[in-house]
């Protein structure tokens, strides 16, 4: 082995071994955990597939509820955060005064902590004293109950997806900036308005950002777990139970850690299959040399 390769590997090595311990040592473990009894208080033993066949027999009524719930919120988030962001990278892109403040006042918020934007949620979405609210009441129409109400918690939860959507806005507003110019000017030579442009030449070169955008938007979906943990500990009545708060609850509040491990791997499996149907069904992605 030659000396540059020597110190490669040594330069490289605390990475390699941090993965081996810190991520795929407990992946493992988990893994090997999900098949036995495990609790913090136990000696555990193995028991094979009784805790996957709790699971999906229905002995649990938390896991399909939680699974459901996790994908309703999916389906209501994921493209209100595109759409939301994708409009305004649009708008962000267009010349004007004070371009630059604008773009620094909504990335903001994407980089407050994520508990600190529950805290103050809490306040704007109260039913008595809430701005939104207030806002509503002076408009002469209805209020609305938002997290506190069974049907309208996860609808409001996937609503505040706007407040952060700074990330996949800059996301979004860096593909808008690689698109060459002359695209737009040969459609002004067309005769194309602002229309055509939109859906012949920036929503197709914008495909692949679209695509990265809807896969991280997917796994991000179904790890959520501050905002209904903070927010509504899983409330009322489960109505927010996302598959991450029933995995904590399970495994730091009812000490079932074998139970979390299976919950965890089976969260996994279904992220995997559902970014690989994703992905199968990608033709619409138009990526720039393609021959079609």
């Amino acid at each position: 082995m030659r000396k540059e390769e020597a110190y490669g590997y040594l330069m490289a090595a605390p990475a390699i071994l941090g993965f081996f311990i810190f991520t795929l040592g407990p992946l493992l473990a988990s893994l090997w955990l999900s098949f036995t009894d495990y609790s913090v208080t136990n000696v555990y033993k193995f028991v094979g597939l009784a805790n996957y066949k709790r699971l999906f027999s229905g002995a649990d009524p938390f896991f399909y509820k939680s699974l459901g719930v996790t994908l309703y919120y999916v389906a209501l988030s994921v493209p209100i955060t595109i759409v939301s962001s994708f409009l305004m990278a649009l708008l962000l892109k267009q010349k004007f005064k004070g371009r630059g403040l604008v773009r620094v006042i909504v990335t903001m918020p994407s980089i407050v902590p994520a508990v600190a934007v529950a805290t103050i949620f809490l306040w704007l979405l109260n039913p008595d004293i809430g701005l939104f609210n207030e806002i509503l009441r002076a408009l002469h129409l209805p209020t609305s109950q938002f997290i506190y109400s069974e049907t309208t918690v996860v609808p409001t939860l996937a609503m505040m997806n706007i407040w952060t959507m700074g990330s996949t806005m800059l996301i979004f507003l860096a593909g808008l900036e690689n698109i060459p110019e002359q695209y737009y000017e040969a459609a002004d030579v067309d005769g194309g308005g602002p229309i055509y442009k939109l859906f012949h030449i920036t929503i197709p070169m914008m495909s692949p950002t679209i695509f990265f955008n809807l896969i991280m938007g997917l796994i991000n979906g179904f790890q959520t777990f501050t905002q209904a943990y903070i927010m509504t500990e899983g409330g009322p009545n489960n109505a927010s139970l996302f598959y991450s708060v029933y995995l904590y609850r399970e495994a730091f509040t009812n000490q079932r850690m074998a139970v979390a491990c299976a919950l965890a791997w089976v969260l996994f499996v279904i992220v995997l299959l559902l970014t690989l149907v994703v992905f199968r069904t990608s033709g619409w992605v138009y990526y720039e040399g393609d021959r079609q």
